[in-house]
C-alpha cells in the first residue's frame, strides 16, 4: 500500500540528521495489519529518503498491528521553490534596507503595589514598524538581528516541518544550520504585540494589546487581545488572553470565580509594553517563575504560541505520557490530544496518551515550588528547552492560565486543585483488590477464578468482566451463551460481600434490526450521537463494527445514558463502570465515510499528536458536531463527559457512592471517578513506569488510580509477577488484568510460595485500608494527593527530586519496591529524618543517603516516617469482613518522641456522610510516653462497636516497668534492639476518650 504525504504535514524537532523518526506506527484496522510500506515525501528525492521498517509487538486478536515506520534524509536538502534565485536576490535586497533595532520601551505602571517599576529580566528590543504582510511570510521590510547566542536560548520560529533558509529567513528569523537546534529560530524583538495602558480593576488589572501591522507567519491573526490578570488569592495568579472583538472557544468546565482582590500575594507582576511580556516573580525573594519576554506572542485563530524562561529543570507534569517521572528539558516535544496508544509502545516523554493534562510543576533551586496549568483543550504541544525555558503551542481556544505559587508542592497541588476540583470520595470497597481478565470466555470460567481465589485466602473485593461478557460486543448487552450464568454470578458475589464491574464503550452499533436494539434505537430518536457537518450520526467503526458515538456534552445524551444502564442493572446489577476507548477511539480515520476538507480538519499547523499528524487519526472528524461545538475543540474532553454521565447514572440507580475507571482523563476527572493506566506489558520497565504514572495521576487530581498489575499485553511470568503484585498492594487502585490470549496470571495460578507472598502483601494493604481510606478523605476535602513523591515531604532535599522508584502513601508510608528481575536487594533513599520498618519498628541508620535493604521474594518493603500514627484494622479477604474487626495503631515517634494521626469512617458507601453528619472523625496523639485519642465527631452508627485492639510503638528506648491503658494495666511486650513495644489483647471502646501510658 503506498500514500503520500506532504512534507509540510510532517513536524519533527530540527536536528542534524534533519528528518528522521517521522512515523512511529502505520494505518492499520481492527480486522487486518494493513501498513505503510511505502511512504513518498512529496518534492523528496527518493535517494535522499532511508526507510526502515520494524514490527512492534500485537496488542491481543483482533486488534491493530501497527509497525515503526522510521525515515531519515541521508543529506541536507532545499526544494527547488526554495532556491530560486530571484527569491534569494530579493530578499537580500529587504534585508539590507532594513532598519537598525532600537532600545526597548517599557511603560511604567504605578499605583498598584503589584506593578514593581523594574525592567524584566529578559529585554527585547523593538523593532520600526512595518507594512502589513501575507499570511506565513515574514514581515516585509523587517530586518532580523540574529546574535550568536548559545543553542540553548533559540526558541523554534518554524516548527511545522524541515525548515529550509529560504522558509526560516522569508519568516523574517535566523538561520543556524547545521549549528544547534533549531536550525530556524526567532531573533530578538521580532514583531509581536504592544500593550496599551494597564488599568486597575476589581480583581486586578487589564490591558488591550495591539499587533502592528505585521502579520505572524499564520493565517488570521488576532489583531487585538484583551489581557485580563485577575490576582484571585494570595497563591493563585490568572492570567487570560482573549480575543477583543470576538468570542472564542472555552473549556466548558468548571472553575472558581474570585469576588476579591488578593490582599498578600506572594508574587510581583512586570510588564513589557512593546513588544508585549510578562514576569511574574516570587515576592519572597524576587525570584522569576514566569518570564515570557524570551519569545513573541502569536495569536492567530489556528495557532496561539507563548513561551517563558523556567527557574530550574526540576519539571513534572504535562501528562498523560510515558517515561520518567521528572522531565528532560533537552529538546523534548510533548503533545496534548486525548490517543488511544499503547503505553507499550510509547516513547518516553514524547507520546501523547489517553488523558490531556496541560499542567506542570516546578520544583525551585531552594525548594520552593510553583505551578502553572493552561486551561486549554484543543490539540497543543509544550517544548521543553535547555534553556531552560518552555513554549506552549496550541491551535485553538484561548491562553487561560493559573499559576500557582505554593511555596511547597503540597500546597501547589491544592491550589490546582481548587481550580479543577478535589476528587471524589470512593467507596470504602474500591480500595480493595481487583481482578479481571480479556478472555474468560464465560461465566462459569470468571466464578471458577472467584472460588478459587477464596479457597486460598487471597483477598479479592470485586471482580471485572472484559468485552467478552457482551453479546457481539454490543453495550448494554450480556452473552446468552457463554454469559447466561452472570447474573447467578454477580448475586454470588454479593452474598460474599464482594462487588462486579463491567467495562462498557462508547461506541453503538449503528447495524442492528431495526426494533432489537434499544440504545441504538432510543439513541437515534432521541437525537444522543455527534452528528457530521451534514446533519447525521457520525460513523466510525470499533468492537461491534459500524458504531455511533453518544454526545455526553448533551444533556439529553446523559438522561439516555442513564437510561440505558438502569435497563441494563435490572439484569445485572453491577456496583461500578469501567469505561474504555472513551478518547474517542475509532478503527477508521474520522468515519467511514472519510471527513470533510476543511480548515478543521487541516489546520494550518498540527501538532505532533500521531505519526501522520492528522486529528481525526483512529478518532472522529474534527469537524464533527457536538452540542458544545465541534469536536476539533471537545475532542479531548470526550472520557470527562462520559465519566460524569457515568457517574451519574451510578448515583441514581444505586443510590450510593459511584466507582467510574476510565481511559480518557482531562483536568477534573477526579471529581468523577478513578483512572487505569492504560494498556501496559508484561515487563520489568512497565512496572518502573507505573510509579510515576500514579505520581502524575495524583498531581492532576485523580488518586484512584493504577496500572494493570503484571501488564495487560504479552504474558508474565511468575518472579514478574509476584514482584508486581508487591508493588500493586499500594497502588491506590489496585487491579491485576490481562489480554485475550495470554498466560493467566491471577495470583492463584502460581506456586504456593509465591501465593503465600502474595497473600501476605494484599493482607498488609487490607490491613492499612483504615489509613488509605483517611488518605483519600484527605484527598476530597483538604486537597492532600494520596500517592506523593518524596520530595512533596522534602522539597528542600535535592536528592529527593529525581527519585521515582519509591513513593509515599500520604506523608508517612514509604514505599521501595524490586524493579528488576532477580534482584533479592534493593537501594532506597532515606530522607535524613527518623524512619522505621513497618513490620519490625527497628529504625533505619543511617539515613540522609541511599541504604542497600535486604529485599527477599517474600517482602516488599514499607517504612514509616517518624512523627506519624497509623490506624490499622485486622484484615480480612473482603473489606466487607474486616470492617467488622477490631482497629490498631502503629505509633512512630520521632526525634522529640510525638506522633499525630487520624481516623475518619463511616458506612464506606453512603452518598456525603458528612453533609448528613453519618461520619466519625478522631485523632490520636502521642508526646513522649503517652498516647491519647480524641473524638472530634461520633455520627457513624456502628461507633459504639469500634474497639482498639493493639497498639505498637516504635522509638521506645528503654523497656517500660508499667504499661497501662485507660488507667488498667494491660499485657505487653518490648523487644529491645528493634526498641518497639507492643499493647496487645486490648478492647478499648474507640467511641471514647483512649489514653495509654508507659513509665
Amino acid at each position: 500500500m503506498a500514500e503520500s504525504y506532504p512534507l509540510s504535514a510532517w513536524n519533527t524537532p530540527d536536528k542534524k540528521v534533519p528528518l528522521e523518526e517521522l512515523l512511529e506506527e502505520s494505518s492499520s484496522s481492527s480486522s487486518s495489519a494493513a501498513s505503510v510500506r511505502n511512504v513518498q515525501l512529496q518534492g523528496v528525492p527518493p535517494q535522499h529518503v532511508t526507510v526502515h521498517l520494524k514490527p512492534v509487538e500485537e496488542r491481543g486478536p483482533d486488534y491493530r498491528y501497527p509497525e515503526f515506520v522510521n525515515y531519515a534524509l541521508e543529506e541536507p536538502f532545499l526544494l527547488k521553490s526554495e532556491v530560486c534565485m530571484v527569491y534569494l536576490m530579493a530578499f537580500f535586497m529587504l534585508l539590507l534596507m532594513g532598519v537598525c533595532a532600537v532600545g526597548m520601551i517599557f511603560n511604567i505602571v504605578m499605583g498598584n503595589n503589584l506593578f514593581i517599576p523594574v525592567m524584566p529580566m529578559v529585554k527585547r528590543p523593538s523593532q520600526p514598524k512595518v507594512g502589513p504582510s501575507a499570511p506565513g511570510q515574514g514581515p516585509p521590510g523587517y530586518a532580523p538581528q540574529c546574535p550568536d547566542e548559545d543553542n540553548d536560548h533559540r526558541f523554534d520560529c518554524y516548527p511545522e516541518a524541515i525548515a529550509s533558509q529560504a522558509k526560516c529567513e522569508g519568516r523574517g528569523c535566523c538561520w543556524r544550520k547545521p549549528n544547534g537546534v533549531p536550525f530556524c529560530f526567532f531573533p530578538p524583538g521580532y514583531p509581536s504585540y504592544s500593550m496599551g495602558e494597564v488599568k486597575d480593576t476589581p480583581l486586578g488589572a487589564t490591558a488591550v494589546l495591539t499587533r502592528d501591522n505585521a502579520s505572524s507567519p499564520y493565517p488570521k491573526d488576532v489583531n487585538q487581545l484583551t489581557m485580563d490578570l485577575r490576582f484571585e488569592t494570595n497563591g493563585r495568579l490568572h492570567l487570560v488572553l482573549n480575543d477583543t472583538a470576538s468570542r472564542r472557544y472555552e473549556v466548558p468546565i468548571e472553575t472558581p470565580a474570585a469576588t476579591t482582590k488578593a490582599a498578600s500575594p506572594l508574587y510581583e507582576v512586570e510588564y513589557s509594553h512593546d513588544p508585549f511580556g510578562i514576569v511574574v516573580k516570587r515576592r519572597s525573594n524576587g525570584r522569576v517563575l514566569l518570564n515570557t519576554t524570551v519569545a513573541p506572542l502569536i495569536y492567530a485563530d489556528q495557532f496561539l504560541e507563548l513561551s517563558t524562561s523556567l527557574p530550574s529543570r526540576n519539571i513534572y507534569g504535562l501528562g498523560e505520557h510515558r517515561g520518567p517521572f521528572r522531565h528532560s528539558l533537552d529538546w523534548v516535544r510533548i503533545p496534548f490530544w486525548a490517543r488511544d496508544k499503547s503505553t507499550a509502545s510509547a516513547k518516553e516523554d514524547v507520546t501523547n496518551l489517553y488523558g490531556s493534562h496541560p499542567f506542570y510543576l516546578c520544583v525551585e533551586e531552594d525548594g520552593q515550588a510553583h505551578g502553572v496549568f493552561l486551561l486549554n483543550s484543543n490539540a497543543m504541544e509544550v517544548i521543553l528547552q535547555p534553556a531552560p525555558a518552555l513554549t506552549w503551542r496550541t491551535i485553538g481556544g484561548i491562553l487561560d492560565f493559573h499559576i500557582f505559587l505554593g511555596p511547597d508542592p503540597d500546597s501547589v497541588i491544592r491550589q490546582y486543585w481548587e481550580v479543577i476540583g478535589y476528587p471524589m470520595m470512593p467507596p470504602y470497597w474500591a480500595l480493595g483488590f481487583h481482578l479481571c481478565r480479556w478472555g474468560y470466555g464465560s461465566a462459569n470460567r470468571t466464578m471458577d477464578i472467584v472460588q478459587k481465589m477464596r479457597n486460598a485466602g487471597i483477598p479479592q473485593d470485586t471482580q471485572w468482566n472484559d468485552i467478552d461478557y457482551m453479546t457481539r460486543h454490543l453495550d448494554w448487552t450480556y452473552d446468552g451463551d457463554k454469559f447466561a450464568e452472570l447474573p447467578e454470578v454477580v448475586k454470588d458475589l454479593h452474598d460474599h460481600g464482594q462487588h462486579y464491574i463491567m467495562i462498557v464503550d462508547p461506541g453503538i452499533s449503528n447495524t442492528q434490526k431495526a426494533g432489537t436494539y434499544p440504545p441504538y434505537d432510543v439513541g437515534l430518536k432521541r437525537g444522543v450521537f455527534i452528528n457530521d457537518t451534514n446533519g447525521n450520526p457520525i460513523v466510525g467503526s470499533v468492537w461491534p463494527g459500524d458504531t455511533t458515538f453518544p454526545d455526553f456534552t448533551n444533556p439529553i445524551t446523559q438522561q439516555w445514558w442513564q437510561e440505558m444502564a438502569a435497563d441494563f442493572h435490572k439484569k445485572v446489577p453491577f456496583d461500578g463502570m469501567w469505561i474504555d476507548m472513551n478518547e474517542p477511539s475509532n478503527f477508521v480515520d474520522g468515519s467511514t465515510h472519510g471527513c470533510p476538507d476543511n480548515h478543521l480538519e487541516k489546520p494550518p499547523y498540527t501538532p505532533a499528536v500521531n505519526p501522520f499528524h492528522h486529528l481525526a487519526w483512529r478518532s472522529l472528524c474534527a469537524s464533527s458536531v457536538q452540542h458544545l461545538g465541534v469536536h476539533y475543540n471537545l475532542h479531548s474532553l470526550y472520557g470527562l463527559f462520559q465519566t460524569a454521565a457515568s457517574r451519574n447514572a451510578l448515583v441514581s440507580i444505586r443510590g450510593t457512592r459511584p466507582v467510574v475507571i476510565s481511559r480518557s482523563t482531562f483536568p477534573s476527572s477526579g471529581r468523577h471517578g478513578g483512572h487505569w493506566l492504560g494498556d501496559n506489558k508484561s515487563s520489568w520497565k512497565d512496572m518502573y513506569y507505573s510509579i510515576p504514572g500514579i505520581l502524575n495521576m495524583n498531581m492532576f487530581g485523580i488518586p484512584l488510580v493504577g496500572p494493570d498489575i503484571c501488564g495487560f499485553g504479552g504474558d508474565t511470568n511468575e518472579e514478574l509477577c509476584l514482584r508486581w503484585q508487591q508493588l500493586g498492594a499500594f497502588y491506590p487502585f489496585s487491579r491485576n488484568h490481562n489480554t485475550l490470549g495470554a498466560k493467566s496470571q491471577e495470583p492463584i495460578v502460581w506456586s504456593a510460595d509465591t501465593q503465600k507472598a502474595i497473600r501476605s502483601a494484599l493482607l498488609t494493604r487490607y490491613s492499612l485500608l483504615p489509613h488509605l481510606y483517611f488518605l483519600f478523605h484527605r484527598a476530597s476535602k483538604m486537597g492532600e494527593a494520596v500517592a506523593r513523591p518524596l520530595f512533596f515531604q522534602y522539597p528542600t532535599d535535592s536528592n529527593t527530586w529525581g527519585v521515582d522508584t519509591q513513593f509515599l502513601w500520604g506523608d508517612s508510608l514509604m514505599v521501595t519496591p524490586v524493579l528488576e528481575q532477580g534482584a533479592t536487594k534493593v537501594t532506597a533513599y532515606f530522607p535524613n529524618d527518623t524512619w522505621y520498618d513497618f513490620y519490625s519498628g527497628r529504625p533505619v541508620v543511617p539515613v540522609g543517603q541511599n541504604v542497600t535493604l535486604d529485599a527477599p521474594q517474600d517482602t516488599i518493603n514499607l517504612h514509616v516516617r517518624g512523627g506519624v500514627i497509623l490506624v490499622t484494622q485486622q484484615p480480612e479477604t473482603t473489606t466487607t469482613a474486616s470492617r467488622r474487626n477490631q482497629f490498631g495503631l502503629v505509633v512512630a515517634l520521632n526525634r522529640t518522641l510525638d506522633a499525630w494521626g487520624g481516623l475518619f469512617w463511616d458506612d464506606g458507601d453512603t452518598l456525603d456522610t458528612e453533609g448528613k453528619k453519618e461520619f466519625t472523625m478522631i485523632k490520636f496523639f502521642s508526646s513522649r510516653n503517652t498516647i491519647s485519642s480524641q473524638v472530634m465527631m461520633s455520627g457513624y452508627p456502628g461507633t459504639k462497636d469500634m474497639t482498639l485492639g493493639s497498639i505498637r510503638v516504635y522509638g521506645v528506648a528503654h523497656k517500660p516497668h508499667t504499661v497501662m491503658a485507660n488507667k488498667q494495666a494491660v499485657d505487653y511486650s518490648y523487644v529491645q534492639d528493634a526498641q518497639m513495644l507492643s499493647l496487645n489483647n486490648l478492647t478499648l471502646p474507640m467511641s471514647q476518650p483512649i489514653e495509654a501510658l508507659w513509665a
